[in-house]
């Protein structure tokens, strides 16, 4: 079913922002609301409007490889890796596994963290029926442990902006573990926030990745700007 969201619905085929592309990789600075891979909405995902790029740009008949690595969820914004060769896309999907990539996010918060810095550990437990996970703070049954640290890195008039380094990818892991001391992120609905986003989105950001190239070998850092809106803007800007 498609999403009732217009916002949503746009056509990903414009404005697409590429970071950065060699003969192996390409990375993108994904909109809030573009999904990465194709899923039961049926709306057209980030990975094929890539792949009609790519086409394009190199006038190439027939099928365009491309490799999914990672994903963000719908509502996110921010970086995000695709192998554009099949001796690419083994080496990513072990970087990312081995958690030997570095995650930086940024996430827009309503309520200041007690502590300006910390780490966060729990147990996740995801709903596949609400689309949903619980962090909990022992080992349950069927839980996996979440780490993150984050840090306070600027106040604003009415939020506070956190700089999140991810330690293990679980499924709405930042949203979950945030909200679970009081800072749910703003837009959030799903996980405490008492108002939507105009666009449907959150105020959570996938702002840097740093990996070691999976040919050349060498260590590159991609850092990815926030949408602009008023709010990211004070974030940059103020």
């Amino acid at each position: 079913m498609k999403s009732n969201n217009p916002e949503i619905q746009r056509s990903n085929k414009s404005n697409l922002q590429v970071l950065f592309e060699d003969n192996h990789l390409i990375v993108i600075n994904k909109r809030v609301g573009d999904i990465v891979q194709g899923d039961k909405t049926g709306d057209s995902p980030l990975s094929d409007v890539v792949k009609e790029y790519l086409k394009e740009k190199y006038n190439k008949p027939g099928n365009v490889y491309l490799g999914v690595v990672h994903r963000l969820d719908r509502p996110t914004s921010g970086l995000v890796v695709f192998a554009k060769t099949s001796k690419a896309l083994p080496r990513l999907n072990k970087l990312f596994s081995e958690g030997k990539t570095k995650k930086t996010y940024w996430a827009v918060v309503k309520n200041p963290p007690e502590q300006d810095s910390a780490t966060l550990t729990h147990w996740m437990v995801r709903n596949p029926k609400q689309n949903k996970s619980y962090a909990h703070s022992k080992e349950v049954p069927d839980s996996k442990k979440a780490v993150l640290d984050y840090r306070l890195i600027k106040k604003l008039d009415s939020y506070y902006l956190l700089e999140i380094d991810l330690k293990t990818g679980r499924h709405h892991q930042i949203r979950a573990q945030l909200a679970t001391m009081g800072c749910w992120i703003k837009g959030d609905l799903k996980y405490g926030a008492d108002r939507s986003n105009a666009d449907g989105g959150i105020h959570l950001h996938a702002r840097s990745l740093e990996l070691e190239h999976p040919v050349t070998k060498e260590s590159i850092t991609f850092v990815a700007p926030p949408p602009k809106d008023p709010v990211w803007d004070a974030c940059i800007n103020g």
